[in-house]
């Protein structure tokens, strides 16, 4: 009897485990394609970082390549949105990640006549930066098309996943192939997996249209973008949680700024140490991208983020401000990051829920436009501030004297300083938004809810 009471359970739980994989399908083959293509263009960027760095000595030099990609997203976000929900997701998405792949040829090219230039990669750097702006906001409403709602919660969690796997492998993989074959090896291996991706894309998943047009045939483009704005001035849960994350890239990106000076300057520091601890901190979001996808749906999301956020601001700046070895710095890296997939994963939940499918890419350019425009300012004043700032401030004090007992001395002693200040600075911003009642009245309800036709 308890055999077959047993045989029962096993076969309903092998029917469940069908039924999900046949409506999660289409997604499925999405990501796992464009996970490993993802991986494929990550290995390409490094390697080129590489490559730049041992042609000019420059470490910013090599630094504008992640500028030049960068700054298209910052600028045109706001017009792609309108033309992605103007345009065939899929069609967009085909024709960006061609174009992307023609500038991954261009190099290869160039780098056989031996007459790749640093410049060169600028220029196809930025070309790639725009076809990244247009292609996301169109992935993004084509998930949210092929997915039923169930499924948010779990989703966010494995997109994170396959983000800190690719975080993880990208340097193995790529050091690997560069050792054994060379740059061009590397190159082919994302062009490999870009011609999977394309494929799956092309001839395997199918992006359904939705009932509702998506952008009205006749209206401009300036119209569809004010659309967009005017969304967010209407809908104050959202801009606000908008805000919300803008200000934690820009205490996060003086963060990103101040890390490596710290880690490579400091007493017990090095070119290691910063490889170790950026490993660790790789392998706590792969571990956190696995808790967001196992996790049950939370009771308040908002909460969830807004605890997330204050748990990582505080525990990894204090610990890198006060640490002194790389066991310390090491446990920040962890208790830092394990957080954000969990974090990103509700936001994305949130997103979902509350934006209409057919306003979903001119809202989610906005967003990029306004969440992420902080990004290079924080940089840029992150690396002032530890050169003209922290550093001479520490340089000026007796050894004596209570900053150096709390930081040490010499150099990376300042920006142990600046980890102290924006420790203080990121859990202020997420005590002052945790108050915001408009973010807090999206836990009340969602346009889904609204559309119970809804999947």
């Amino acid at each position: 009897m308890k055999n077959l009471r047993r045989k029962t359970i096993l076969n309903r739980n092998i029917m469940d485990v069908r039924h999900v994989l046949a409506e999660m399908k289409d997604f499925l083959l999405l990501w796992i394609s464009q996970s490993l293509s993802g991986l494929g263009s990550a290995m390409t960027g490094y390697a080129l970082v590489i490559w730049s760095y041992s042609q000019k000595g420059s470490a910013l030099m090599s630094a504008m390549l992640m500028v030049c990609s960068y700054t298209p997203y910052v600028l045109f976000s706001i017009f792609a949105g309108a033309l992605s929900d103007k345009w065939d997701k899929k069609k967009t998405m085909l024709v960006c990640d061609t174009a992307a792949a023609l500038t991954t040829v261009i190099t290869l090219i160039l780098l056989q006549r031996n007459s790749l230039a640093v410049w060169h990669l600028y220029l196809l750097n930025a070309v790639n930066g725009l076809m990244n702006t247009i292609q996301q906001p169109a992935s993004e409403v084509a998930v949210t098309q092929i997915l039923p709602k169930k499924y948010y919660q779990k989703v966010g969690g494995m997109r994170y996943f396959a983000s800190s796997l690719n975080q993880i492998l990208t340097p193995l993989i790529a050091t690997a192939i560069l050792g054994l074959a060379g740059m061009k090896y590397v190159i082919a291996f994302d062009l490999i997996t870009f011609v999977i991706a394309f494929l799956s894309l092309a001839f395997l998943i199918r992006i359904p249209k939705p009932e509702q047009e998506t952008a009205d045939d006749g209206e401009t483009l300036l119209q569809s973008v004010r659309k967009g704005i005017g969304y967010l001035k209407k809908e104050r849960g959202i801009f606000d949680l908008i805000l919300f994350l803008a200000a934690i890239n820009l205490v996060a990106s003086i963060y990103e700024a101040a890390f490596p000076a710290m880690l490579l300057s400091r007493n017990g520091g090095s070119e290691k140490t910063l490889g170790l601890v950026n490993t660790v901190i790789a392998v706590s979001t792969f571990f956190g991208s696995i808790l967001a996808s196992v996790m049950k749906e939370p009771r308040s999301r908002v909460r969830v983020i807004c605890n997330t956020l204050l748990f990582s601001m505080s525990f990894e700046n204090f610990l890198l401000a006060f640490g002194t070895t790389p066991l310390i710095w090491c446990i920040g890296g962890f208790l830092g990051w394990v957080p954000i997939p969990l974090m990103s994963t509700n936001l994305d939940v949130i997103m979902r829920l509350h934006i209409p499918e057919n306003m979903q890419g001119r809202v989610y350019s906005v967003r990029n436009s306004l969440q992420y425009f902080t990004i290079p300012l924080g940089f840029f004043l992150g690396g002032f501030l530890v050169d003209n700032v922290f550093e001479p401030v520490m340089a000026m004090q007796d050894e004596a004297g209570i900053l150096v007992r709390m930081f040490g001395e010499g150099k990376g002693s300042g920006a142990a300083f600046l980890f102290f200040i924006i420790a203080f600075a990121g859990i202020g911003v997420c005590l002052y938004f945790r108050h915001d009642k408009h973010i807090w009245k999206l836990e009340k309800g969602s346009f889904h809810e609204d559309n119970p036709d809804r999947r």
